[in-house]
């Protein structure tokens, strides 16, 4: 048995429906149904009324749940009180931040955050978008950055995640000049002849913002995609070898475009292939049941937590302004 099946349990219980339940648990309903299931084969009993809608709990669901928020909470607590043993010594905010805004967003901000803030001891955990959300909904770090996009909304649950946005990041095509500092590649390319596409691989947030800027462009584009990564970093080391045209965050490219290494890929008159994020952080609301109670079975109070508090203060009183 595994506790995040637990998790999945208390979330179907509270929401009533499956649907929205694999929402806040950023799985798929089939994924999230299959780990009902599992749960249901470990307790060998159903736990769920699947007869009724909205979804009810068994008479054995209901035991379960009122165990479930015990020994989740139990467990909480038990964590809480292991980190604390780290966290009193170093005084560490932990950010879990998605692979571009950690090597492009993330280091400025902090330098900016530095000389307004003060110092700060912070511990990066660079994952991949889903990884980087899961890592704040099962409260393994104290602040999660991320894109967001009104197309692309993560489905954190407004009554236990707060955001305070931090600022915006625009999104354009860019490639390796010529010798006369021109593009090597310039939109739109043509039919016969597409212009070569470093694209983010399947599934990547970016991709997803990429494929809207081309769905609404204003002129067919023509591309052939010659290759595919899920971190911009990697597309910006083949753009700037000149193997085509790539989709990239201003803050990633500022300093090639100074030193002239990447010229825009876009021509003048088109002026809508380009896209504008927010860059927001996210962490759990202090009040939220199972947090505080985790908190509330400490000795003392983590100083970890202290910082975190203390810099999400300041991040609110200072939006938009690191």
């Amino acid at each position: 048995m595994e506790t995040k099946w637990l998790e999945d349990f208390v979330s179907l219980a509270e929401t009533r429906s499956f649907s929205r339940s694999a929402q806040l648990r950023h799985v798929t309903q089939p994924a999230f149904s299959r780990r009902i299931q599992s749960l249901e084969a470990w307790a060998g009993t159903d736990l769920v009324d699947r007869s009724s809608y909205p979804t009810r709990l068994s008479p054995a669901g209901l035991t379960l749940y009122g165990q479930a928020l015990e020994v989740l909470q139990a467990i909480q607590t038990t964590r809480a009180m292991l980190r604390g043993h780290v966290s009193a010594a170093q005084d560490v905010i932990e950010f879990a931040v998605p692979h571009t805004l950690a090597f492009t967003f993330f280091p400025a901000w902090v330098t900016s955050l530095r000389s307004q803030f003060g110092p700060i001891k912070s511990r990066l955990i660079a994952l991949n978008v889903h990884d980087a959300v899961m890592r704040l909904v099962e409260g393994n770090c104290d602040l999660l950055i991320a894109y967001h996009h009104a197309s692309q909304p993560y489905q954190l649950d407004a009554n236990r995640y707060e955001m305070v946005s931090l600022g915006e990041e625009t999104i354009a095509p860019y490639c390796k000049p010529d010798e006369h500092g021109n593009p090597l590649f310039e939109l739109p390319g043509k039919a016969g002849r597409p212009l070569p596409f470093l694209a983010y691989a399947q599934g990547a947030y970016l991709g997803q913002m990429v494929d809207l800027i081309l769905k609404h462009s204003s002129a067919p584009i023509h591309f052939d995609r010659v290759y595919e990564t899920d971190m911009a970093e990697g597309l910006k080391a083949m753009a700037l070898e000149g193997h085509g045209v790539a989709f990239l965050p201003l803050s990633a490219v500022r300093k090639e475009l100074r030193a002239h290494q990447l010229v825009s890929a876009a021509p003048v008159d088109l002026k809508d292939l380009t896209i504008t994020m927010e860059v927001r952080a996210y962490r759990e609301r202090a009040h939220n049941g199972l947090a505080s109670t985790a908190r509330a079975g400490k000795a003392m109070p983590d100083p970890a937590h202290t910082s975190a508090q203390a810099l999400w203060q300041f991040l609110q009183e200072h939006r938009n302004a690191v």
